[in-house]
């Protein structure tokens, strides 16, 4: 599993400035609960000096995510909105002593939250990145601005830190190719014009650390039991199909096969799969099984 700071475990156990503010005169929401994590960051704003007073946050997400939000409401009280604005998702990570890499998409969220609490408090309408063509990962709902803003600031070079920093293209896998160009457009922009930026380093499968076949099989299928009642309720449910390196393939049964919610039911588990294996996977349906592997 991953190690933590001893700051982040602070900040998850005892989170600074947690709750509703009553006063609050900007508000920015980022995330959905369907995707995993949600973030609501509150701020009052002096209007004659834009010095935020201060900052409070509601998280639905795991302990990075409300460390990481409360650290930033520690980060940017005093501040006025154009020195917060400066505030980097690194910033956030370094303020905790570190984030593990996986969990660096929480500092992100973080930062976008901001970001959108100033965007509201200046009654300023924030350019829609959603629109068609734009959306590059459906099962997470992150956009291609996101991604090149994302993979700028933090010098990514692949497609697996991508989703380290966004969580994109950890669903079904099928936004990698529009991953992967990004990845290139920005490498473009560092070379410069007549260099040419070295190939990228695929993501080779990997095993999670410490563990052998039999105890990785064992955590995937405990990870299934437990969001089993979840899917039975909604008369649905999940059974294990096959493992092949990183690749875990399930196969949805009942209400659950064919649903609307189906790439989400699909992240949401991989989300658990990844905490509790200390490593990246992905949760895919049986029907993506290469020809040749049996069930």
């Amino acid at each position: 599993m991953w190690e933590y700071s001893e700051k982040v475990r602070e900040y998850f156990f005892n989170p600074r400035n947690s709750g509703p503010l009553e006063e609050a005169n900007g508000v920015g929401d980022v995330g959905s609960i369907q995707c995993g994590d949600a973030l609501r960051l509150m701020l009052k704003v002096d209007p004659g000096t834009e010095v935020i007073e201060e900052a409070r946050f509601q998280t639905f997400g795991c302990g990075s995510a409300i460390a990481s939000s409360s650290a930033l409401t520690e980060i940017i009280k005093g501040m006025t909105l154009d020195e917060a604005l400066k505030v980097s998702n690194q910033d956030i990570a370094d303020y905790l002593d570190g984030l593990p890499p996986e969990k660096m998409h929480c500092s992100v969220m973080g930062r976008e939250a901001l970001h959108a609490a100033i965007a509201n408090y200046r009654g300023e309408t924030q350019t829609d990145a959603h629109e068609e063509g734009a959306l590059v990962c459906k099962c997470f709902a992150v956009d291609a601005l996101l991604i090149e803003d994302v993979v700028r600031a933090n010098s990514l070079n692949t497609v697996e830190e991508v989703t380290f920093y966004t969580k994109a293209g950890g669903g079904c896998a099928s936004c990698h190719e529009g991953i992967e160009e990004i990845l290139a457009k920005v490498k473009g922009e560092r070379s410069g014009p007549g260099e040419v930026s070295p190939p990228m380093k695929p993501i080779a499968p990997k095993a999670a650390p410490g563990l052998t076949l039999v105890e990785r099989i064992r955590r995937i299928e405990a990870v299934l039991e437990s969001v089993r009642p979840m899917l039975v309720r909604d008369h649905g449910d999940v059974e294990l199909v096959e493992v092949q390196g990183r690749n875990i393939y399930v196969h949805l049964k009942g209400a659950c096969s064919g649903c609307m919610m189906e790439a989400a039911t699909l992240g949401g588990i991989q989300q658990k799969m990844i905490e509790n294996l200390g490593e990246l996977v992905q949760v895919l349906p049986a029907s993506y099984m290469p020809t040749g592997i049996s069930c």
